[in-house]
């Protein structure tokens, strides 16, 4: 039986799954391409339509609030209607999504589609991985997770520098549109090639949880960026005081439940509590910049957008080059050192940044976006994996849900947080001086000096951080929901 297995292990290899592989790669390069083309694209959406960064920067919001929304519905979907089936709809709907953004004619269409866009683009990751994980043996798993990640890697520098392409010389509404033969190549590899995988019986779903959550986080999201203008008005107010009664109500139904949408039981474990904080801290100081910088290389600087996007790109390959040396020193440190070393790098840079002019060379900024590059790929996978470990051992599959849709909800949160503050700030620099271009300046400096600010708030509460607490040993089913769940928690 032994030498059985053996001989099947030894004739398994990357070729006898390329077919699932390549549907599930393709897919999740469409969604991640797309979530990074949006920020070099959104200054010449904001001219196209006449309207301003504050109703604009909700066609990302809206995105991500989508994909929080549906991400914890994965594993239930798929267990009752089947894996294929929900991969090949949720690929058909980010295509559909796609296609009625590239004609949308108005900001409340765009906002309207890419919401549509983001109900589909949620699941493609954690379910494309979760059939990928079923395939491979468990020995051969390093291989798969290798070329699983070359989208995560390559998707986020290329779709700056696509997306500058496409809005410099041809429109917007190509970054879209191009996502329709792309889809159609996903749908046609991914009928002939992914396995019918059996279906489970499943609990009630927890319907209370599905409305709750989604009110619970957009109206936050909308007082706080309402917040960036004003605390005091009627809007903030009403955002955060709905948003946040909302957010009450969920935790104790939440807490309720046997099967609930998101499993809150994990922040019981204080190492748990202590990473997600920072990771919530460093993904907040470094989305929220990552939507800023491009906006000013545009409208202050007056780049082009593919310019933009070759200035953006260091970063990202900074960000690919870092991360696995930060696995590697991970298994033999800890977090505690990355977090603190990675974070403290981020602040450096926005701080840099946070001195900018009208003169800053092309250079300094480039040397900061690399600097941030390399913070993040230092820092945060080991902070995902310390949040993981730190979970109780037989509730992991259950917390990368919770990890996943949380880092949108506080993407969606820096967007708007961030946006806000910078037109509130520059409609404040604009009455202390006649000219605008130095207003603006001035304005993204202040934000960038926030920025670094929330970094130095993570860096500070890495050095809380500790190795968590051995937990009791677990089947072989368990290490699967692991990897998966570590593959995941890096989308």
């Amino acid at each position: 039986m032994s030498a059985k297995t053996e001989n099947s292990n030894e004739a398994f290899s990357i070729k006898t799954i390329i077919g699932p592989l390549l549907a599930v790669i393709v897919g999740m390069i469409m969604v991640i391409l797309d979530s990074t083309a949006m920020n070099v694209a959104l200054p010449g959406i904001v001219e196209d339509f006449k309207s301003d960064l504050s109703t604009m920067q909700w066609s990302i919001t809206g995105y991500t609030l989508a994909l929080s929304a549906v991400i914890p519905l994965a594993g239930w979907m798929t267990d009752r209607f089947g894996a294929k089936k929900i991969f090949l709809i949720t690929i058909a709907l980010f295509t559909l999504g796609s296609v009625l953004c590239s004609v949308a004619q108005n900001p409340e269409q765009l906002i309207l589609y890419r919401v549509i866009q983001g109900l589909g683009g949620g699941m493609v990751a954690p379910i494309g991985m979760a059939m990928i994980f079923r395939l491979a043996p468990p020995d051969k798993m390093g291989a798969v997770m290798g070329t699983l990640g070359v989208p995560m890697l390559l998707a986020p520098a290329l779709g700056p520098v696509l997306a500058g392409y496409l809005v410099e010389y041809v429109t917007w509404h190509w970054i879209f549109l191009i996502n329709l033969p792309i889809g159609i190549i996903a749908l046609l590899v991914g009928m002939k090639f992914l396995p019918n995988v059996e279906r489970k019986t499943v609990p009630s779903l927890d319907f209370l949880g599905i409305i709750l959550a989604p009110i619970a986080f957009a109206m936050l999201a909308y007082g706080v960026s309402e917040g960036g203008k004003s605390w005091s008005s009627t809007e903030t107010l009403t955002g955060l005081i709905v948003g946040g009664a909302a957010l009450i109500i969920f935790i104790f139904v939440e807490l309720r439940q046997k099967q609930p949408l998101l499993e809150l039981r994990v922040f019981g474990s204080s190492d748990f509590r202590k990473g997600i904080v920072i990771a919530w801290i460093s993904q907040i100081a470094l989305f929220g910049v990552m939507i800023i910088v491009p906006l000013f290389l545009q409208t202050v600087r007056g780049y082009g957008a593919l310019d933009t996007g070759l200035i953006l790109l260091p970063q990202a390959l900074a960000s690919g080059v870092m991360m696995p040396i930060g696995g590697r020193l991970f298994d033999k440190i800890g977090a505690r050192p990355l977090a603190i070393t990675g974070l403290s790098i981020i602040t450096g840079a926005l701080f840099m940044l946070s001195r900018i002019s009208m003169d800053t060379t092309t250079g300094f900024i480039i040397t900061c976006l690399v600097m941030m590059g390399a913070g993040m790929g230092l820092s945060m996978m080991a902070i995902n994996t310390h949040v993981l470990q730190a979970a109780p051992r037989h509730l992991v599959n259950r917390v990368t849900p919770l990890t996943t849709a949380a880092q949108q909800v506080m993407v969606s949160f820096a967007v708007a947080g961030m946006t806000g503050f910078l037109t509130s700030r520059i409609t404040a620099h604009m009455t202390e001086t006649a000219n605008p271009m130095e207003a603006s300046v001035d304005a993204y400096g202040d934000t960038f000096l926030l920025a670094a600010g929330i970094a130095l708030a993570g860096a500070l509460l890495g050095t809380i951080l500790s190795r968590p607490k051995q937990q009791p040993e677990h089947g072989p089913d368990d290490e699967t929901k692991d990897a998966n769940a570590v593959m995941m928690a890096g989308h």
